[in-house]
């Protein structure tokens, strides 16, 4: 994923124009997830569970944290507008485990990456950026998922669309360098295939904190 990520920034500093405007970004942050039902399906029968997530954000293993890359359409006489590619990577856990379930949870990454369309306003006291935007594109999580005397799901898999919305505002520290705090709704759906046969279904809708930094290149 983050191969990709780099892949795509170079593509578009490749494509565009001697005016072009582009950012590179990373952040760390907090999230947070709404419960949902969760449908597991092995051979004829479906059990629907009704799970709490918890977002474990600072616990073991990575931290919630996001890379992003942006092109602003300064060489196409749109300013205020960018393209984005962005990822997260977010977790959530079952807490408390529903009955006879053993693993349920996204930990290793609820990991999220989308192509965002961004809008940002003029600064305001010539240093502060305000900026939103609205994105889609698939979900990879790592799903784990274990009944009491099952076999067990531990792997990375596509397992749907992805859609996000995003508001924050821009610090700019130097003409090159700026930090940022925003928020972020996103939305996934999770079609996963479990071990030994059968699937997993839910959908998942978090809310992210965020605070990251930025080193801007190109044209200003």
């Amino acid at each position: 994923m983050r191969r990709c990520l780099l892949a795509c920034l170079i593509s578009m500093a490749a494509i565009g124009g001697a005016r072009a405007e582009y950012v590179i970004s990373a952040y760390g942050g907090y999230n947070s997830s709404f419960d949902s039902t969760v449908d597991v399906e092995r051979g004829p029968s479906t059990r629907s569970l009704d799970v709490e997530w918890d977002g474990r954000t600072f616990e073991s293993g990575a931290p919630y944290y996001g890379v992003r890359g942006t092109a602003w359409l300064n060489d196409l006489g749109q300013p205020h507008w960018g393209v984005a590619l962005d990822y997260a990577h977010a977790k959530v856990a079952a807490d408390p485990l529903p009955q006879g379930v053993k693993v349920l949870e996204f930990t290793d990454g609820l990991n999220l990456l989308t192509v965002n369309a961004l809008y940002r306003a003029d600064p305001l006291m010539g240093r502060v950026t305000p900026y939103a935007g609205i994105g889609a594109g698939i979900a990879i999580p790592h799903v784990e998922y274990q009944e009491v005397g099952g076999p067990r799901t531990f792997e990375y898999q596509v397992t749907g669309p992805a859609v996000q919305a995003l508001a924050g505002a821009d610090v700019a520290l130097t003409d090159f360098l700026s930090v940022f705090g925003e928020v972020k709704l996103a939305y996934s759906h999770h079609d996963a295939d479990l071990t030994g046969g059968g699937s997993l279904k839910t959908d998942i809708v978090t809310n992210q904190f965020v605070l990251g930094a930025s080193v801007r290149f190109g044209a200003q």
